[in-house]
């Protein structure tokens, strides 16, 4: 059953400052420079290199919340693969994750932190778990961040409720279901008051023993009728950058943040 956020209706993507870029240049967990450079994924000083030494204005980052309720800027659910210390976020006090180190040098930050220490900077924000909603819808109240996110997740059941709590002023991503069916199907009625602003997809995505192409023509002019935008993760290839710019994709996600820069400047839409 197809199920996604549902407001009273769709505001386009134009309406919302966080689109008013022609392109939309993000750093994924805030990438790194070069190849050389071993990436401290999430980490402040990752997000502040990309903003005060690149230039960037989008950072990419997942969310979760500690056993305390405490915000944190995490892809995965437990410490063990980015930082000197293990155990399941959700089940941690944040007086503990707060003493692990990304690559053994950095600390996880906060949400807060993160939005303060970078006040102009956007947001794309993946909900990884659902204790993250209500404390990040605070967060964002806090910082009164509304037009510089956009929220993102796989589940459509936490964009629902997310939603329901943050009210229409944030931009939403597309759950799975929506994107399947938009890249598959002609409009549904259904689809066309989604809530949802953007499609943020792999270029294919394999099920059982097939890997099916997401980001196709149909899904293009969907996106426009729509006025919604596309942004397509994670591409650190050069060539793949210049050809899915060529396509007519709104924004690219990227851990090699000085090969995108250099890609996006030479089309003329480094902002």
């Amino acid at each position: 059953m197809l199920t996604s956020p549902r407001p009273t209706s769709r505001r386009p993507a134009r309406s919302f400052e966080y689109f008013d870029r022609p392109f939309a240049a993000m750093a994924h967990r805030g990438g790194w420079d070069d190849a050389s450079r071993a990436p401290l994924e999430n980490s402040l000083k990752a997000f502040q290199y990309a903003v005060d030494e690149l230039g960037y204005s989008y950072l990419e980052t997942d969310v979760h919340a500690t056993s305390d309720g405490v915000l944190v800027a995490l892809h995965d659910s437990v410490l063990d693969r980015v930082t000197d210390q293990a155990g399941r976020v959700a089940d941690l006090p944040w007086a503990q994750v707060r003493t692990a180190r990304i690559a053994g040098t950095e600390p996880v930050p906060t949400m807060n932190e993160i939005f303060e220490a970078l006040p102009e900077a956007r947001f794309n924000i993946d909900i990884k778990e659902e204790n993250a909603i209500v404390p990040l819808v605070e967060a964002i109240r806090r910082h009164h961040a509304q037009s510089r996110v956009c929220v993102a997740s796989f589940s459509p059941a936490r964009l629902s409720r997310f939603r329901s709590r943050m009210g229409p002023d944030v931009a939403i991503a597309a759950s799975i279901d929506v994107v399947a069916w938009s890249a598959y199907v002609p409009l549904l009625p259904g689809l066309l008051n989604a809530g949802v602003q953007a499609f943020q997809i792999p270029m294919s995505q394999k099920i059982g023993p097939v890997r099916l192409p997401v980001l196709t023509r149909h899904l293009l002019s969907v996106a426009k009728k729509r006025d919604m935008r596309i942004h397509v993760w994670t591409i650190d290839e050069e060539t793949q950058m210049n050809e899915l710019i060529d396509f007519g994709v709104d924004g690219i996600v990227s851990n090699r943040i000085d090969v995108l820069k250099q890609i996006s400047s030479e089309h003329g839409l480094w902002c």
